[in-house]
């Protein structure tokens, strides 16, 4: 530095002298010149100094930044250059694939390194500049860059307004900033849009190159010393006329967002006015799953959370019935396989269960299909009125090798991926002891927990709340922990002479006990007889019985029922093409009035059949 003015080597972009280091040092210069032309380097400051020795930053800052991941996605980058790579449908042998390329010396191969590294370096760079100290860690997506750039850059008077995806409001890794954002009062607006106009219309969608059920929002905030004593906010918006209907667009203050969400400060998302009044009410009354915004933690129910399995990450550990055969298995009882002492257990993935049924479906593979090459093949009712009738899984996972299996004899496992416009948006079902991908992860807790807990989430007004949080198509464990539930006391009140936690206790064993392979779970509630007959009438009533319960205990008025039944459009619509009418809801309601008059619904048909003896 005392002999070289440093500015001016740098605007040269090389050194002049002899030294012995000059070299080195140019060659370094070379390559750090060729590097910021490729990337196009760009310093705010230096391009702007007027703006921030004068203003300290911009007055707005407005822009629709990219929505693009870092993280080079495999299959994807594959599907271009080699569709065979891109279709296997374990990533363990994509790994074979790439291998094998690099032991050729493939052009592919160094072209797959160059495009590798340059994301690493990219992420590598991203965390360790301290310019995104609350969004730049993780799986990063461009747009969160984009959006503490733009707070970094606006005067203390500012204002921001980006278009984003939505999980700038709800995903946990933008919890810390959004926080921010809420609890300061910065938040002067959230307007967040389903990607198609006019759904009813077939209006198209905004971004015709994303998928139409993609949620995007307009995230307008503040600088430093810019507050607004509310946030407005809207969501599930498909016409910027939507904003001109004042049931839609709500005031929301920081303690709303606080009572919704006390872990992250995440936005809530309510369709209506009368959405929020209704969860708001809720939230007021009823504890959160797990609470985390004190100074300790608290629980409501003595429950731990558990992925057993990464679908890619652990795909080495998986095989397919054809591997197991070839190795010397051979088809066992209950749905396993086994060798000697060996033994393989089936991996459920999300797609198998459904509520309260953990044969809902097999899996079946079609490579063709990139991003999902596993569908679920819908196993009929008439197949599960044989209870050795068990789900056909995508792999087995050998029990000794690979697989801890939890001690509980029934697990209670819920779908990881949802969406708050399917059918049902919280299914959680009990699933014997075996393996588990990341698409259906476990709630771990005893079996008289787990079968309140189970009965809990299914009822139509927990997945109704469950649907104020969802933005995307994962139902995450932080969303789930701030959900409120009943707490313990509720279930020991007696309704007539009958005790809550009993009625539950009998409806959830009737309803999910249907198949041998989770005799275990019967015989530990005191159950020694053959599994239930499969009888979709009976499992209507006892599902409705369940959903006028859970309504009662939440302190749900008929009124708000019937308008939070009138919320689930597809199950409407299934009841009607099925029965004439929308059924379910008058069951529920019906319910809910005799439990209002002290009496327990009529849960069962009283199966004029007996279990099956299988």
């Amino acid at each position: 530095s005392a002999q070289y003015d440093l500015l001016g080597v740098a605007a040269a972009g090389r050194l002049e002298g002899k030294g012995k280091d000059v070299p080195a040092a140019n060659d370094l210069l070379a390559r750090a010149g060729a590097l910021a032309r490729r990337e196009n380097f760009f310093h705010w400051q230096t391009f702007f100094p007027d703006v921030f020795s004068g203003r300290g930053g911009f007055d707005i800052v407005i822009g629709n930044p990219p929505w693009d991941r870092i993280k080079l996605q495999e299959v994807e980058w594959f599907a271009e250059r080699s569709p065979e790579i891109a279709q296997e449908p374990r990533a363990a042998d994509r790994k074979k694939r790439i291998a094998a390329l690099r032991q050729k010396g493939a052009p592919l191969w160094r072209e797959y390194q160059e495009a590798v590294e340059r994301a690493e370096a990219n992420m590598r760079v991203l965390g360790k500049s301290g310019d995104y100290p609350l969004l730049g860690g993780g799986d990063v997506n461009l747009y969160s860059l984009f959006v503490e750039r733009a707070q970094s850059l606006i005067c203390p008077d500012g204002l921001v307004a980006l278009l984003t995806p939505s999980g700038i409001a709800a995903d946990l890794g933008a919890a810390a900033f959004f926080r921010g954002l809420s609890e300061s009062g910065r938040l002067s607006a959230l307007f967040d849009f389903e990607n198609r106009q006019n759904p009813g219309d077939s209006g198209g969608s905004y971004f015709p190159d994303v998928d139409s059920r993609f949620k995007f929002c307009a995230l307008v905030f503040g600088g430093k010393k810019r507050t607004f004593p509310t946030s407005r906010c809207a969501f599930y918006l498909h016409d910027i006329n939507d904003l001109d209907d004042a049931e839609r667009v709500l005031e929301l203050a920081s303690v709303d967002f606080r009572r919704v969400n006390p872990n992250t400060g995440a936005a809530p998302i309510f369709r209506n006015r009368r959405d929020a009044d209704i969860t708001l009410s809720i939230y007021r009354e009823h504890p959160v799953l797990v609470d985390k915004s004190g100074d300790g933690e608290k629980r409501v129910w003595p429950v731990k959370y558990s992925r057993m399995f990464d679908m890619t990450n652990d795909s080495a550990l998986f095989k397919t019935r054809e591997e197991l055969e070839r190795d010397g298995f051979e088809p066992a009882a209950l749905n396993r396989w086994r060798k000697g002492e060996r033994e393989a257990v089936p991996l459920y993935e999300g797609k198998m269960v459904q509520m309260y049924d953990h044969r809902a479906a097999d899996v079946v593979v079609n490579p063709q299909n990139l991003h999902r090459a596993a569908q679920q093949e819908t196993i009929s009712a008439a197949e599960k009125e044989s209870p050795n009738r068990f789900p056909t899984p995508q792999y087995w996972v050998s029990f000794e090798d690979d697989v801890s299996l939890p001690a509980a004899r029934a697990l209670l496992c819920f779908k990881d991926v949802t969406a708050p416009t399917n059918i049902r948006t919280m299914i959680a079902a009990l699933a014997p002891q075996a393996a588990f991908g990341n698409t259906l992860p476990l709630i771990l807790a005893d079996k008289t927990v787990s079968l309140l807990l189970l009965a809990n989430f299914n009822s139509f007004v927990f997945d109704f709340l469950a649907r104020q949080k969802v933005q995307g198509q994962h139902l995450n464990w932080y969303i789930l922990e701030q959900l409120p539930v009943i707490a313990p006391p509720a279930y020991e009140k007696n309704i007539g002479a009958v005790r809550i936690a009993d009625f539950i206790r009998e409806q959830v064993l009737r309803l999910s006990y249907t198949a041998h392979d989770l005799a275990p779970f019967a015989r530990d509630l005191g159950y020694t007889g053959a599994p239930f007959l499969w009888d979709e009438e009976d499992r209507a009533l006892r599902k409705a019985a369940l959903d006028a319960l859970f309504m009662h205990l939440y302190g749900v008025s008929p009124a708000d029922a019937e308008y939070i039944l009138d919320t689930f459009p597809i199950a409407r619509e299934q009841d009607q093409a099925a029965h004439g009418d929308y059924r379910t809801k008058k069951l529920i309601l019906a319910g809910l009035e005799q439990l209002a008059a002290g009496q327990w619904p009529i849960p069962a048909t009283g199966q004029t059949r007996p279990p099956s003896a299988g």
